[in-house]
């Protein structure tokens, strides 16, 4: 009873090590985990969340100054005390000054930093995008480096199969030797590229690891099923891509920011405004004192210089950030465009590939085939109507791949959610 309890739970583990092994990640898996884990994107949370840490502090007030020390007191020591022909002299003071802010000052401050996080909000989003890229762009090249393998795969059958049928056939002087050689030589390149293919396939899960900040050596599969998506619809002006992309919006919120601080250097060419107030404690008989001032500071002409240049300074900063904005979207929209052009031409190329190109030589290969399999034909014309294919085959697939890396690249511009 307890062996067969042993062997169900080493039955389990086996079989629980096995799921863990075929792990398959769909692409919508790798970008949430990447989204989640990512480090790069952590350290925008933390610098997000310091930033709002600090503006909660926007309102406070300047610290009170204290003050103490002797008052109007004399040098000789003697005069200090009372007698009968003086009353003493000199005072310990004891002070107090609080600067009032003035309340604008204090809105436009707390506005300003209440908004320094958007920036780098957006500035999350933007990597969060190009981390997107990256990951389908790798997740892409191992689904083609994928259908190459299996490809070569197929082919590797085959040709094992002529190399055996042209030894039995060598024997009897049915098939010529040079033929032999080459279809051998062929099959130690393909199984050359398999190892190559395979080797690619490790760097893209590697990096696929890296991006998800998982340990860079485990092991996964990928979900080899993918869309074609068509962007002829897609409105790539300016103004909607003003409104998707982040980089555009950080641009837009940092020329917010500057109007902020704009409103906030103008709040300080306002007046202030301050309390003081002296509690003296008299020496000898004198009664005891203080004094309770108000103070304004009044922005003179000379001391406002340095304000009103900020001021030009950040209309200035605006200026330039407008016209980034405006070199960012019309090199975007380009871009778009011209990519669009390309992805319409690959996608007819691939078309033509699948339904014309490959089934015909296909059909010429299995032709060819038959021939030699009936004594009819010649190895030599059947290895070239092989490798005529498996170069369109391979060829088609690089479309594929040109395909889906300039659908990344369009969804990269438009930065679609």
């Amino acid at each position: 009873m307890l062996k067969n309890k042993f062997y169900i739970a080493i039955s389990c583990l086996i079989l629980s090590a096995s799921n863990l092994a075929a792990q398959t990640l769909s692409l919508d898996n790798v970008l949430n985990t990447i989204k989640t884990n990512n480090p790069q994107l952590k350290m925008y949370d933390a610098e997000i969340q310091s930033m709002d840490a600090a503006a909660k502090g926007a309102k406070s007030w300047m610290p009170p100054q204290v003050e103490t020390g002797f008052f109007m007191t004399p040098y000789n020591t003697k005069m200090w005390k009372a007698n009968e022909m003086n009353p003493g002299m000199g005072n310990y003071m004891l002070g107090v000054t609080q600067m009032i802010p003035n309340a604008s000052k204090l809105k436009a401050d707390f506005n300003l930093m209440n908004a320094m996080s958007s920036v780098e909000k957006e500035n999350k989003n933007y990597t969060v995008n190009q981390l997107k890229a990256l990951a389908k762009t790798n997740y892409y090249q191992w689904l083609v480096l994928n259908k190459k393998i299996k490809i070569a795969d197929d082919n590797l059958l085959l040709l094992d199969y002529m190399i055996k049928s042209m030894e039995i056939r060598y024997q009897y002087n049915m098939d010529k030797l040079p033929t032999y050689y080459k279809a051998k030589s062929q099959y130690s390149a393909l199984e050359s590229m398999i190892l190559m293919l395979q080797n690619d396939i490790s760097l893209k899960r590697i990096m696929l690891n890296t991006l998800m900040a998982r340990d860079k050596n485990t092991k996964f599969e990928i979900d080899e099923t993918y869309e074609i998506k068509d962007f002829n619809s897609v409105i790539s002006d300016t103004t909607s891509l003003s409104k998707n992309r982040s980089d555009v919006q950080a641009i837009e919120k940092t020329m917010e920011i500057n109007q902020l601080k704009i409103a906030a250097e103008k709040t300080k060419l306002l007046p202030e405004f301050g309390i003081k107030y002296d509690h003296m404690f008299a020496f000898g008989t004198q009664p005891q004192q203080f004094s309770l001032l108000g103070m304004v500071t009044i922005p003179m002409p000379w001391s406002t210089k340095m304000n009103k240049a900020n001021i030009n300074s950040f209309k200035i900063k605006n200026e330039s950030l407008n016209w980034q904005k405006q070199m960012i979207l019309n090199e975007a929209a380009g871009m778009i465009s011209g990519m669009n052009t390309e992805l319409t031409s690959l996608k007819k190329q691939y078309e033509i590939a699948q339904k014309s190109i490959i089934p015909a030589l296909r059909k010429n290969y299995e032709t060819a085939i038959l021939a030699w399999q009936n004594n009819t034909g010649d190895l030599f014309v059947t290895l070239d109507a092989w490798e005529a294919l498996n170069m369109a085959q391979i060829d088609a697939l690089d479309k594929l791949q040109s395909i889906l890396a300039a659908q990344v690249e369009i969804e990269k511009q438009l930065e679609t959610k």
